[in-house]
């Protein structure tokens, strides 16, 4: 299992756009196969930094889900929303195995 981890760099002046987009994400992901675990918002701190959190299962996986969103109607029209609102500056994903155990 793997946890794909999203950073973003998002607008300061935009964080209801950002959470329309979570909001749509929240619906979308989790019907195209993958394991959402949330979008997280700027809350204090810094006013640009955001995350998207889910599991999947292998990269294999990642790239069938990916065509599934792509190809969802949903997830069309969030990447228009994005791309028209311009409030994702910057994004990155990192993938991480879970190496520790849970205590029994």
């Amino acid at each position: 299992m793997l946890t794909c981890i999203i950073r973003y760099k998002i607008d300061p002046t935009k964080h209801d756009a950002f959470a329309r987009y979570a909001r749509n994400w929240g619906k979308a992901i989790p019907r195209c196969g993958a394991d959402l675990v949330g979008y997280f918002a700027p809350h204090e701190g810094s006013t640009t930094l955001a995350y998207g959190i889910y599991h999947i299962e292998s990269l294999a996986a990642y790239e069938a889900y990916r065509a599934r969103l792509s190809a969802d109607p949903l997830g069309q029209e969030n990447y228009a929303f994005a791309q028209h609102e311009k409030f994702l500056l910057q994004e990155e994903r990192t993938f991480l195995k879970c190496v520790s155990a849970p205590s029994p």
